[in-house]
């Protein structure tokens, strides 16, 4: 059956609402606001910078306007089908469809190949090679490699001295080319897992050609082909139909409209999108059949031009890309800077030795190289990418891994999204009582059961007049399938639920006439043999409420299920419960019956449509009957956490403004008053409503095309928005308004409608089960069983891995400053080389690399602490503003604050734009802002590194430099013959080397024996005190021991482990030979570096009680009014009483 008046739309309105106190049922309050202005309230401290787009942006935008300007040119719906059957050349027969005769076979070959095959042109894929390179070329892979081109640089400088330095730089190159790899491979993994979801059975449909109908693949479809979908078929084409029997579409996919479409022959409407005699491409015939003329095929199709705007979209890099980046560049900028620095000091130092200088700068250079850095990156996004896997989220890029967490807006869809797609019984008023279907509730008398009165009317009309049907019967009812209308399904599966044996009860009671919904009845009739006391037959009806009614002379309300004559106080109910129904923004449907006499109908009466020999009128009115499409379970919980964790949550949908925005008040979506509520609550009219008064909003996609830049600002600092009747474009221009403002806008959506919004999204999230492939090629992350609520999980898993990544960083770049000293001190002072190149290799590829994983498992400091931090960008007036002014200089545009206008500079050459950014640098407007405060939080941070360089970097410097030098003491060398003896390092003298001159009673070798045994207790003094600094470096939230520090197995196995590869490098017997070491290190010395590590804890944890002080944590304020209990309980309604 099609659709009845829908509850969104309004129909025919309730008549004569009245207002008798004592009548009247009492509800919950229910609004339907009309259409509002979208000008809201704004609060920034500053001038408002309008958003600002490059010119390749603007270009592209300029591109798809025209795009849609030419392409949107289907007419055939508004020409008559004998015109449209001439254009294509094609035959058909309006009174016998099926006798149609379509394209001959000669045609149909001339035109496939011209028009080519009926497929979209699939998205253009790099070939392994380029996507390798493309990992390879990362800026932290280039430094990796750079630094190991410069250690062979070495070679020619000094051959002899530098030859191990050739171990050094192949190690750095392959570390680059194996984090491109693990990368490279993750990526392969996740596409691989994505084609395996996509649907790679070629479609088939029934084509009618030389007069004959057959099945054929869909691919083969032309222009001017005669087609024939039913229920269950996909269109295979656009198509424009000529013929149709209660024909209705699910254009969800494309349009985000929940409701099932009618599909006929007639229409009225000229936006070719809402035509009801066309039908899209890949969208599903739910019930019916339609002949209709292929108008566009492939990318022609409305569904190939959604897509190619997805394919002209540009991914943004993802934030942590970004932070990535800019802490390569300031590595290097630091690298850069030391290594010029002490190559002007060490050229004096060392009698102007232009050789050794080089050797140096190039070793303090290769110093500053976090070589096992990138592959701890790695490593964490790829064990946290599994974590998330497990928890059905599909991860297809590494870096979105984080971008999840780090989103502050997320745009959702609402069909198939938000709530099931799934009609779903809710009330039913019958009687003079409202009952609620869902067994979830408490009351138990307000639950409907066959045994209640009327309902059992309801059941029985909901599953004998209706077209919906089983897909089988020898599975339980639960695990079926329905074939069939989405309403005429709800009810069906409900009536299933309640009665017994449904599959018997179309046999109990045959159906002996029927008269299906129409456009024009807006109700669907039937006739079945059902005995009662007056008769054999029974008819059923079913359709819009006020069509149904205005056929009813009695009403179900009397003692015993008994009909009653309708009254005035029948009507006020009615209109109550109506009224109830639709404002909560539910379909609505009326239900009826006659209980024909005998004696005029008797048991072999012959119903005629024709002659219309049935009654059409004085029936008995059963009752109203309530669907909704409903939330998916735990959307509402899900929701209500996002937004408690600062992310503002809004709805785009292609569906009603009322039916969205009763969704969202039943999921945390919208809790805040709109201005029609705020007019109607305080009985002034809506234009006087001051704009501070409400904070809620929802526009209609209308409006969107003639938004101003000042509209957009304002609607977004709402703090709750819905947008209904979008359509692709509109979701698109949402989501680049979004990112203008400094958002990270994460999107969610399963239709084609959504895909190029999921493109342009920093973080595009797809549906596994309900997706289109479409949408699923351009997301960067997948629900695998499409529950809303892994992108909580999801969200907190980001926030996780962010931490953990910081903390990682933190505790990995700490060593570099112990390991860059001693190279300043060997070359500056000098003194004897405390840690030598293959050593800092162990280092940075040994023990830290391992220990750095260990964070990977790192649970979250307190149970809910992430999900009540903002995020870490937030996004304000100020930081807007900030974000805007960054792209103000990065497009050379100027803002006229007076005008409110933007200035756009000429295209400029490649050439001139490299000028200017040089230019740039020597601005002073440049490093403002590059030491300009945004409230947010980065990967690498001031903070950060100063703890990594300055402090514990010195700390850590400082006592392996004291071990190393009590071990020389120990062994007959003080700093002051440790500083001659290094000034003879060269011929003569030779010292520290095997073949050195005697210094103080001590012989070449075991001069080399002492150096190498300080060197190794150097080594290890590092190593402790960074086991010492992986706990410091674990807590920002709380001081660095306590429970916390028990809470990761993982990091005591990498300490043990750590541990005994430094002591397998320095104890083993052979190995000494190939590191350098000494076996005659002695234990006792640990104790040094064990000292300096209780002392770094206590510096970290005076430090957090200073820094907790000063900056104390900044928890997101508490929501008023967020729901989280189960979704299930939206089923249930707030009060009911009897009339």
């Amino acid at each position: 059956m099609s659709d009845p008046e829908k509850s969104e739309v309004g129909g025919e309105p309730p008549q004569n609402p009245t207002s008798g106190a004592d009548q009247r049922i009492q509800f919950a309050p229910t609004v339907r606001p009309p259409r509002e202005d979208v000008i809201a309230y704004v609060q920034p401290t500053i001038p408002s910078i309008p958003p600002i787009f490059s010119g390749r942006e603007r270009d592209r935008r300029a591109r798809q306007d025209e795009h849609g300007k030419k392409h949107v040119d289907i007419d055939e719906h508004l020409m008559p089908h004998a015109d449209v059957a001439e254009r294509y050349e094609t035959s058909i027969n309006m009174k016998k469809p099926g006798d149609s005769l379509g394209l001959t076979t000669q045609q149909a070959e001339e035109l496939l190949r011209e028009h080519g095959p009926n497929i979209l042109t699939p998205p253009k894929k790099r070939h392994p090679i380029l996507k390798y390179l493309d990992a390879l070329k990362s800026l932290f892979n280039l430094l990796l490699i750079f630094a190991g081109i410069l250690e062979y640089i070495l070679l020619g400088v000094d051959f002899k001295s530098n030859f191990q330095n050739t171990y050094l730089g192949a190690i750095l190159i392959l570390v680059a080319f194996l984090n491109a790899f693990i990368d490279f491979y993750q990526q392969q993994k996740s596409q691989a897992l994505l084609e395996s979801f996509l649907n790679m059975i070629p479609a088939k449909c029934l084509c009618i050609r030389n007069g004959q109908i057959a099945q054929m693949e869909a691919a083969s479809l032309i222009p001017g082909d005669v087609v024939f979908v039913r229920m269950g078929d996909k269109t295979p084409a656009d198509i424009l139909v000529f013929s149709a029997t209660d024909c209705k579409v699910d254009n969800s996919s494309l349009t985000g409209e929940s409701e099932p479409q009618d599909r006929m022959a007639e229409n009225e409407m000229r936006n070719p999108l809402e035509a009801t005699n066309v039908m899209f491409n890949s969208t599903l015939v739910v019930s019916g059949e339609a002949y209709g003329i292929v108008i566009r095929t492939g990318d022609g199709t409305v569904l190939g031009q959604i897509a190619r705007l997805t394919a002209g979209e540009e991914k943004l890099k993802s934030p942590l890309t970004v932070e990535i980046g800019n802490f390569v560049k300031i590595i290097a900028t630091i690298a850069i800077i030391t290594a010029l620095i002490f190559f002007g000091i060490s050229f004096p130092v060392n009698n102007n030795n232009a050789s050794l200088a080089i050797n140096f700068a190039i070793s303090i250079f290769v110093a500053w190289v976090p070589e096992g850095l990138p592959a701890t990156v790695t490593m964490l996004l790829t064990i946290a990418a599994k974590r998330m896997a497990a928890q059905n989220v599909l991860v297809k890029d590494l870096q979105g891994v984080e971008t999840l967490g780090a989103i502050t807006l997320l745009a959702t869809d609402k069909t198939g999204t938000l709530t099931r797609n799934q009609m779903t019984a809710a009330n039913i008023w019958t009687c003079g009582e409202l009952y609620e279907t869902s067994r979830g509730a408490v009351e138990e008398k307000s639950i409907a059961g066959p045994e209640k009165p009327g309902v059992n009317e309801i059941l029985h009309i909901s599953a004998l007049c209706s077209r919906a049907k089983f897909d089988r019967a020898d599975v339980p009812v639960k695990e079926r399938e329905i074939l069939g209308d989405a309403t005429e399904s709800g009810l069906m599966r409900y009536a299933a639920d309640q009665l017994d044996n449904i599959d018997a009860i179309g046999q109990k009671y045959p159906k002996v006439f029927e008269l299906p919904f129409t456009s024009d009845t807006k109700w669907h009739m039937s006739i079945h043999k059902k005995s009662h006391a007056s008769g054999a037959l029974t008819l059923y009806m079913k359709g819009a409420p006020e069509r149904v009614w205005r056929l009813c002379s009695r009403i179900l309300g009397g003692p015993d299920d008994e009909s009653v004559p309708l009254a005035e106080e029948h009507k006020k109910a009615y209109d109550e419960a109506y009224e109830h129904m639709a404002g909560r923004g539910h379909r609505v449907l009326g239900f009826a019956e006659m209980l024909l006499p005998g004696d005029q109908y008797p048991e072999d009466f012959v119903f005629e449509k024709k002659a219309e020999n049935y009654p059409l009128g004085n029936f008995t009115f059963a009752g109203l009957a309530s669907l909704q499409d409903p939330p998916k379970h735990g959307v509402r919980e899900a929701i209500g956490r996002c937004r408690a964790a600062g992310i503002k949550v809004i709805m785009v949908t292609g569906d009603h403004p009322l039916t969205a925005e009763a969704i969202g008040r039943k999921i945390n979506l919208m809790l805040g008053e709109t201005k029609a509520m705020v007019a109607k609550r305080t009985g002034k009219p809506i234009d006087q409503i001051a704009e501070h008064e409400y904070d809620a909003v929802v526009v209609h996609g209308e409006q969107i095309d003639t938004l101003t830049d000042a509209d957009w600002d304002k609607i977004f600092w709402r703090t709750e928005i819905i947008f209904a009747r979008t359509s692709p474009k509109h979701k698109l221009e949402i989501v680049r308004r979004a990112q203008s403002m400094g958002h990270i806008v994460g999107v969610t959506g399963d239709g084609v409608n959504d895909s190029p919004a999921l493109k342009k999204a920093d973080l595009g999230i797809a549906m596994n089960k309900s997706g289109s492939d479409v949408s699923k090629e351009a997301a960067s992350m997948i629900l695998l069983d499409d529950n809303f609520a892994s992108i909580v999980r999801g969200v907190e898993e980001g926030r996780l891995i962010f931490v953990n990544l910081k903390k990682s960083i933190k505790y990995t770049i700490s060593h570099s400053t112990p390991e860059v000293i001693p190279s300043l001190l060997n070359v500056v002072i000098p003194i004897p080389l405390p840690l030598p190149p293959m050593l800092i290799l162990v280092i940075d590829l040994g023990f830290e690399l391992i220990a750095a994983l260990s964070f990977a498992w790192d649970p979250p400091e307190t149970r809910e602490g992430l999900m009540k931090l903002p995020p870490r960008k937030p996004v304000t007036p100020e930081t807007s503003n900030i974000f805007r002014r960054r792209a103000l200089r990065q497009t050379r545009s100027y803002f006229d604050e007076e005008s409110g206008v933007i200035h756009t500079p000429e295209p400029q050459t490649k050439l001139q734009e490299i000028f200017h950014s040089l230019q740039e640098l020597f601005t002073r407007s440049y490093w403002v802002e590059k030491f300009e405060s945004t409230g947010g939080e980065v990967l690498v941070d001031g903070a950060l590194l100063s703890w990594a360089y300055l402090e514990i970097g010195l700390i850590e410097a400082t006592g392996a430099l004291a071990s190393f030098f009590m071990v020389l003491h120990s062994r007959g060398i003080s700093p002051h013959d440790a500083y001659i003896m290094q000034k003879g390092v060269g011929a003569p003298t030779k010292y520290w080397s095997k073949d050195g001159a005697t210094y103080n009673g001590i012989d070449g070798p075991a001069q080399a024996d002492i150096l190498a045994e300080a060197q190794s207790m150097y080594y290890w003094a590092v190593m402790t005190m960074q086991m010492f600094n992986l706990f410091a470096c674990k807590t920002r939230l709380t001081l660095p021991f306590g429970r916390y520090m028990f809470a990761n197995r993982a990091t005591f196995y990498c300490i043990i482990a750590g541990a005994a590869l430094a002591a397998f490098i320095i104890y083993t017997p052979g190995v000494e030979v190939v590191f350098g070491t000494s076996r005659s290190l002695l234990p006792l010395y640990w104790l040094i570096p064990i000292a300096f590590g209780f002392v770094l804890i206590l510096y970290a944890s005076l430090r957090m009680v200073i820094s907790r002080r000063a900056n104390p944590i900044k928890w997101n304020p508490e929501i008023q009014g967020l729901q989280m209990f189960p979704t299930i309980r939206t089923m249930r309604t707030m009060s009911r009483t009897s009339i």
